[in-house]
């Protein structure tokens, strides 16, 4: 890897984490990351803190410095307005009647204006590790070897919206991935995420789930151009990960979409409060959708699917029955709220760095 030279504070010894690029098609680069860490050496030798003047000390801080390269601006979305809609479905073994049911709940939500539509995550199958194997499909090859996607393609180009399809089960080189596929309003295949990070939790008389026991980590980060905007995609526990967020916030996203499926013990206390942690700091709009609860199943998922503002606050929600939300995004407020508390103006680029390395390497 190459090493770069960093400016003060010298003592610090950095390491490096870097998403790795899976498709050199994407002309959107993910990030990588560098993040101090001070060993008890460091400590006892640091040199004492010298105050600088104001004026000093405010020439020393750069915001820009903080991205490296700097941050790629917020683009000019294709339109200010729109609607979404977060189709909040029940999911039965049946995959049938679930890619049936998708397809009425995606057309509901287009007749009621809805340009950009949202999925949950594992809508055509049980939520399992038993499961994902038997209802997988093979995106690539499209058509009858993936007739969930075939109709979100099929859709997206009769009713000429955006579709975020939630997630699958995907089957592809032999791995098993739990993945978010993108199309535009020509019926395109725009993007496809492949969850980062991977739910593997043990919480004591709670709930264990170990997905890594079937599925394979995705490797690339996400953030595609749509008709309504530039879009960074997670899938459930890529939420818990502020630096997935802040690398789409660093590519200009305007919106983050992050299908999901909390379940009850985790959904009380972290669904909104990550939703709203992920926006605030990035200032930007946050759209979560989960399944409808069922609690015959063998996992129980939280719902309560929500349209969050740049500012924190919650938009849209409901509850964790079945449900069709529909909520207006306005991208004008994007920037009201970044001029009200402009922080991306307040980076501490003498103190922390966010790397783009494959940007810096093509430069």
């Amino acid at each position: 890897m190459k090493a770069f030279a960093l400016s003060p504070p010298s003592l610090l010894n950095f390491k490096s984490f870097t998403f790795h690029h899976s498709s050199s098609s994407n002309p959107l680069f993910p990030l990588s990351f560098i993040l101090p860490s001070l060993s008890p050496s460091h400590l006892r030798h640091r040199r004492p803190i010298h105050r600088h003047s104001p004026i000093m000390a405010a020439a020393s801080f750069n915001s820009e410095r903080a991205r490296a390269p700097p941050a790629i601006p917020m683009p000019s979305p294709p339109l200010s307005k729109f609607k979404i809609g977060l189709c909040q479905l029940s999911v039965t073994p049946d995959k049938d009647r679930n890619i049936s049911h998708a397809r009425s709940a995606i057309q509901d939500a287009a007749s009621k204006g809805a340009q950009l539509v949202l999925l949950p995550e594992i809508w055509n199958s049980p939520y399992s590790n038993d499961s994902f194997p038997v209802y997988a499909e093979d995106i690539d090859a499209g058509a009858d070897a993936s007739p969930s996607t075939a109709m979100l393609s099929e859709l997206s180009r009769l009713l000429k919206i955006t579709i975020v399809g939630g997630s699958i089960p995907e089957l592809s080189g032999g791995r098993l991935y739990n993945t978010c596929c993108v199309f535009g309003t020509d019926g395109k295949l725009l993007a496809k995420h492949r969850k980062i990070h991977l739910f593997d939790i043990d919480i004591p008389g709670k709930i264990t789930f170990i997905e890594s026991k079937t599925l394979t980590a995705g490797e690339t980060p996400t953030i595609v151009d749509t008709e309504v905007g530039r879009i960074g995609i997670g899938i459930c526990y890529d939420i818990r990960f502020p630096e997935l967020a802040m690398i789409y916030a660093a590519r200009g996203a305007h919106l983050l979409c992050y299908p999901g499926a909390f379940n009850m013990t985790t959904g009380p206390l972290h669904w909104e409060l990550l939703q709203r942690a992920r926006a605030t700091d990035n200032q930007l709009y946050v759209a979560t959708c989960s399944p409808a609860r069922d609690t015959g199943s063998g996992y129980v998922a939280w719902g309560h699917s929500t349209l969050v503002g740049p500012f924190g606050e919650v938009l849209a929600t409901t509850e964790h029955d079945e449900a069709i939300i529909i909520a207006e995004i306005d991208y004008s407020i994007l920037e009201q709220r970044r001029t009200n508390l402009p922080i991306t103006k307040q980076r501490r680029g003498d103190l922390y760095q966010l790397v783009d390395f494959q940007r810096l390497n093509s430069l």
